[in-house]
């Protein structure tokens, strides 16, 4: 049965081969500097409603982002890192940590918003502070796997 992909026309101008690893750094730049910027326009615009622990769930994103990039799958998969005192479990642990971190942050975020920021006791033009935290820590996550899973690790290809 064929791969029913095969019938999708390609662009004729960009061959994407061998600049995979390029376009997929540049586009995860792009949506951790975009979830970034979302978070310091809600801080600059709305100051008094913006508390400075939300930060925070930012910080852990990033966090989880430098995680869960640090680890290449020849690491995970043990054909390259033999060493250290767990050898490739810990690696995989320090990646599933990783990624714990960055579902925490979005869920805090998520967890803030509608608790904070869209409840009873909330302003009405205070709801771009939490649509912002939410968006920044979306987007630093997205950017984590776009990173993590759009690159090519083969040293040859």
């Amino acid at each position: 049965m064929p791969n029913f992909l095969e019938n999708i026309p390609t662009c004729v101008w960009f061959d994407g081969g061998d600049k995979r690893n390029a376009v997929s750094a540049f586009f995860s730049g792009l949506l951790f500097f975009t979830g970034w910027w979302f978070s310091i326009d809600a801080n600059a615009t709305h100051p008094e409603a913006f508390n400075g622990a939300y930060h925070i769930c930012g910080i852990i994103g990033t966090l989880s982002l430098f995680m869960i990039n640090s680890v290449s799958t020849a690491q995970m998969q043990g054909d390259s890192y033999s060493g250290g005192c767990m050898g490739p479990r810990g690696v995989r642990l320090w990646l599933f940590v990783g990624l714990i971190l960055g579902f925490a942050a979005v869920i805090a975020s998520c967890w803030i918003f509608f608790y904070v920021f869209v409840g009873k006791d909330s302003q009405a033009g205070d709801l771009w502070v939490g649509v912002a935290l939410l968006l920044q820590n979306l987007f630093i996550f997205g950017g984590s796997l776009v990173f993590k899973f759009g690159r090519v690790e083969d040293p040859w290809g």
